[in-house]
């Protein structure tokens, strides 16, 4: 398959997956209910910060895939593709913010996993895994405040 051509398909995959999972479990009233932490960021933040990361998730799926198709690091990177997208229905469809919080404590155990073992052998990788560890270190802290909260 053409180098550009596989791009497109993780691309659009990723980021066409995590917006429909955006669309199809929008926090709703439940989520606007609860009681949030004072660091909770407005609603409006979260779209373009995971278009961002999902379109970075989507190029380090690709590059992975390229260098080892059926290697340790694809398949940590379709692990943390699964638990990413089984957090939001578990969060604010099921409303199980403790399901979510061991789900999202997975997701972040292995992108650490995924840029420790990147780090030498796909820099670029793991250095763009970066954010998406940051990202999803906060919102873990926001997932356990607000069970704490509720």
């Amino acid at each position: 398959m053409n180098k550009y051509l596989s791009l497109g398909v993780f691309l659009v995959a990723v980021v066409g997956i995590g917006m429909f999972i955006g669309i199809a479990t929008p926090p709703g009233d439940w989520y606007a209910g609860l009681a949030k932490p004072s660091f909770n960021p407005p609603n409006w933040l979260f779209a373009p910060v995971w278009t961002i990361l999902y379109i970075l998730i989507a190029i380090v799926g690709w590059r992975t895939w390229r260098r080892e198709p059926a290697g340790i690091d694809m398949k940590l990177w379709f692990v943390q593709m699964a638990l990413n997208f089984a957090w939001s229905p578990v969060f604010f469809a099921a409303h199980a913010p403790a399901a979510a919080i061991i789900i999202i404590a997975l997701l972040l155990w292995t992108i650490g996993i995924f840029i420790a073992r990147t780090l030498k052998s796909d820099p670029p990788s793991a250095w763009m895994f970066l954010p998406y560890f940051a990202w999803v270190s906060f919102a873990t802290l926001l997932n356990a405040a607000i069970l704490r909260l509720n």
